[in-house]
């Protein structure tokens, strides 16, 4: 074998190796546009399900963001009514509180007005007893002692039509020990 067909062979064999690589990358091609075209099929549908969704989402995301925008400043305006309304419930809080310590000092007072007053009065009425007690009875008293001896004169004087007893001596029938 000469030189010449070894060359020719060598030619022939890198020929049929490209012209294998050419298919190859033949069928890799054709491989890689089904599946790109596949690819493309799938991207579509994924595409078709997921885009309502999306344009829902987006739709509700911008009817949220309008309706936060229209509510905030109500919001704000109505946490700030909200703090007000506490600061001034606070200083009704302590205004309420300021007139109840005076009621019930006032209250205290009156108390203690009215504890006096009763005791007062009720000191008044004892010794106004006491004295019409005493005012009364020592004049019952001594209209006592007078009928008494009104009554021993004139017992006196009828025992003296009977018996004479002499003070010192006594019936002992009636005494039983």
């Amino acid at each position: 074998m000469n030189h010449e067909t070894i060359e020719l062979a060598c030619i022939a064999l890198g020929a049929l190796a490209l012209l294998i690589q050419s298919i190859v990358l033949l069928a890799i091609f054709l491989g890689m546009g089904k599946a790109t075209k596949k690819m493309q099929e799938e991207i579509e549908d994924i595409r078709s399900s997921v885009m309502p969704v999306v344009k829902d989402t987006k739709e509700l995301v911008e009817n949220a963001r309008a309706l936060f925008i229209r509510l905030s400043p109500k919001v704000e305006s109505t946490v700030t009514d909200v703090a007000e309304l506490t600061r001034s419930f606070r200083a009704q809080a302590a205004d309420v509180e300021v007139s109840i310590e005076e009621i019930l000092g006032k209250a205290r007072k009156q108390a203690g007005r009215i504890d006096s007053m009763v005791s007062g009065t009720l000191d008044a009425v004892d010794n106004a007893a006491a004295f019409v007690t005493e005012t009364v009875s020592k004049p019952v008293r001594q209209l006592s002692g007078v009928l008494a001896g009104i009554k021993a004169a004139v017992e006196s004087l009828g025992a003296s039509n009977s018996k004479y007893h002499e003070p010192g001596v006594h019936d002992d029938k009636d005494m039983f020990v």
